[in-house]
């Protein structure tokens, strides 16, 4: 049983067309499930209203609204702030430093214990036991 987070990278592509969310949600989570942290939520809206008014921001509305009614929109709350603490240490003592939402994001995964769906394994690869999903399979 696989449980993933889905970044905003892996919507994004869902959006475009370039990956497959519901075969890899058939295929690969199967009976897990599937989460976006509070930051995916929110890069995903910041999406939404930098879209010009019209029919790009209206599917983008309406996908989001598919989104948070179908998976949980999980939090960022005390435990997952320590383990956020834990890796930003980690990663600064290394001199590997990864942006501040993709920190959050990576904390929520590895505080849960669950793998990450996402196209941007440069950032997240850096964060040590945080499992990657192999999204590349599933790619359009």
């Amino acid at each position: 049983m696989k449980n993933v987070l889905l970044d905003t990278s892996a919507l994004i592509a869902d959006e475009r067309n370039e990956w497959n969310l519901a075969k890899f949600l058939e295929d690969y989570v199967d009976s897990g499930q599937a989460g976006l942290s509070a930051v995916t939520a929110s890069e995903f809206q910041e999406g939404i209203y930098r879209a010009p008014p019209g029919k790009r921001r209206d599917r983008r509305e309406e996908l989001f609204s598919c989104i948070v009614d179908t998976f949980p929109v999980l939090p960022f709350d005390l435990e997952t702030a320590r383990t956020h603490a834990q890796i930003r240490s980690e990663l600064h003592l290394r001199g590997t430093p990864i942006g501040p939402h993709d920190l959050i994001i990576a904390a929520t995964a590895l505080h849960l214990d669950w793998e990450i769906a996402t196209l941007n394994s440069n950032e997240f690869s850096l964060v040590q036991g945080l499992v990657l999903s192999p999204i590349d399979d599933f790619r359009e």
